[in-house]
């Protein structure tokens, strides 16, 4: 803003608005290349922007990004903590690098008692909602760690050690959702014509 001065006075390139108020007249100066391209790019990108997170849903919207950025972070500190609990084998069932190596450990353990689709021979089904030592991911924690010895059930913990047990465990439960109906029976009943014979014990720990 100017007070009122003389025409021949003003800059070339710089133009007095006709009004004036209070006895002060405005330039009329344009403004700056780099200052317009700022904001036309702006009011571009805001409406990609828009586009493609909210309008169209191509992308994954930022929070949510985050917020999945931060679960996978905190399973792998647990990971590296060494805890495992009920939540951390719920979202290991969902890990597809878990479960990939999971399956070949049941293949190669597991499955000569449970059959590879993991519908029970010796060994009881495990997709179905009957369990025998809890239905809770923590349950066959301890089940496949420790074994049921009594049963003919070895200890895959001091062979196998607690990731591998862990994978195993959201490999199994991959195949169920939380909060699913559990019913607890009092033991499983092999197929007609399957020869309830021991499992390999695995070899004594070092």
């Amino acid at each position: 803003m100017t007070t009122m001065t003389d025409p021949a006075d003003t800059p070339h390139d710089d133009t007095l608005r006709p009004h004036v108020f209070d006895g002060i007249q405005e330039y009329d100066k344009r403004l700056p290349r780099w200052w317009l391209l700022t904001l036309y790019g702006s009011i571009v990108f805001a409406v990609g922007y828009w586009a493609y997170y909210h309008a169209y849903s191509i992308g994954t919207p930022p929070a949510q990004a985050l917020e999945k950025e931060m679960a996978e972070n905190a399973a792998i500190a647990a990971k590296k903590s060494g805890v495992i609990d009920d939540k951390t084998l719920w979202k290991m069932s969902h890990d597809t690098k878990v479960l990939s190596a999971a399956k070949v450990t049941f293949e190669t353990t597991c499955a000569v008692c449970h059959k590879p689709d993991m519908t029970g021979l010796i060994g009881p089904n495990l997709v179905d909602q009957e369990w025998i030592h809890g239905g809770n991911p923590m349950d066959s924690f301890k089940t496949i760690n420790e074994g049921v010895l009594v049963k003919g059930m070895p200890a895959w913990g001091p062979m196998l050690g607690r990731q591998k047990v862990a994978e195993l465990v959201a490999y199994i439960f991959a195949h169920h959702h939380p909060g699913e109906e559990v019913k607890i029976v009092p033991g499983w009943t092999p197929p007609p014509g399957v020869m309830p014979v021991a499992p390999p014990s695995p070899p004594p720990a070092k």
